[in-house]
């Protein structure tokens, strides 16, 4: 990719991110293409680029807002300063829909990541996956047994 990304955003733990960086070859600019050649992917998806595009209409901010969450996940930096789950429990999704998203992330991962970056990106990305179908099905049952009638 040819877009220029921003140097390392300070991070609130300096010791810990120089250590991931070394130990995976990931860098500030590795996740911001990572990030953006993921979404250009998403956007493009059959399955998932509807659902994206119901609710994302200005990608600028989005896409600046899910760089420094991958600088958080993946190399600890704390600069994420947001709530993933309240945005993502109520919308329309099912387990394939995780399926699909892991498979584009997994692509772009290992076509820009060296190997073990990808794979520590990957890992997160799957238990970031899991994390939120849960929360997903979680408060779909909690609205069910709201709309249950009242046992007597």
């Amino acid at each position: 990719m040819t877009s220029t990304a921003p140097a390392l955003p300070p991070t609130m733990r300096p010791e810990v991110t120089a250590a991931l960086m070394a130990e995976t070859g990931l860098d500030s600019r590795m996740l911001h293409d990572l990030v953006h050649g993921f979404y250009d992917r998403v956007q493009q998806d059959p399955m998932l680029g509807p659902v994206f595009a119901e609710r994302i209409t200005d990608w600028g901010p989005h896409l600046e807002k899910m760089v420094a969450f991958w600088h958080s996940v993946a190399l600890m930096t704390g600069i994420y300063k947001g709530a993933p789950m309240p945005a993502h429990v109520a919308l329309p999704v099912e387990w394939a829909h995780f399926e699909r998203w892991l498979e584009l992330f997994r692509l772009t991962a290992q076509e820009i990541c060296p190997p073990d970056g990808a794979a520590h990106v990957i890992e997160r990305a799957e238990r970031i996956a899991r994390s939120l179908n849960m929360a997903i099905e979680d408060h779909r049952s909690r609205q069910s047994d709201m709309m249950a009638p009242p046992r007597l």
